[in-house]
């Protein structure tokens, strides 16, 4: 009897572990979104600027007023000096919190997303980003303010997002 119980022990550890490998080797993260296929997840009516980017909806834009309050973003692109690109951001009446990651929405902080091509490359929780490696040729570098969960954040309609383009040699 003790025997089949180490069996089966072992079975489920090796089982486990084999399903995570097979998972990570096609894209699943614990974040639940299965970021290997991202064009399955978008519909016709998603149509906001940041599924068509990520190519996944976090939901509707959260459409912020105009105003003295209303976030800010601007971005800087320079080559490292040893190897890759070093994206900068700045922000106004925006915080940064990555506490509250994945959570409900606070008005005025969240993280950014960072995409390279139209394709998401990482969440952003500060002001500072290494880009290790950019394909050959023109790239464009864009960045989105989102809020805690996850959501675009928009002023009058139009997504608080900035890119800039870069050329790889």
């Amino acid at each position: 009897m003790n025997r089949a119980l180490a069996l089966f022990c072992i079975g489920i550890f090796l089982g486990g572990g084999i399903g995570f490998v097979a998972a990570a080797a096609n894209g699943v993260t614990l974040d639940g979104h299965d970021h290997a296929s991202h064009g399955q997840h978008t519909t016709a009516e998603q149509t906001s600027a940041a599924s068509q980017l990520s190519g996944h909806d976090h939901g509707e834009p959260i459409d912020l007023p105009a105003g003295a309050e209303t976030p800010e973003l601007e971005l800087s692109v320079q080559a490292d000096p040893m190897s890759g690109w070093n994206l900068h951001i700045t922000t106004k009446g925006f915080k940064f919190a990555p506490e509250n990651a994945s959570r409900s929405h606070v008005a005025g902080e969240g993280h950014a997303h960072v995409y390279v091509n139209g394709k998401k490359i990482a969440r952003l929780y500060g002001n500072w980003l290494h880009i290790s490696k950019l394909p050959k040729g023109r790239n464009t570098i864009e960045v989105t303010l989102n809020s805690n969960d996850h959501r675009p954040l928009a002023v009058g309609s139009v997504a608080l997002r900035k890119s800039a383009i870069v050329t790889a040699d």
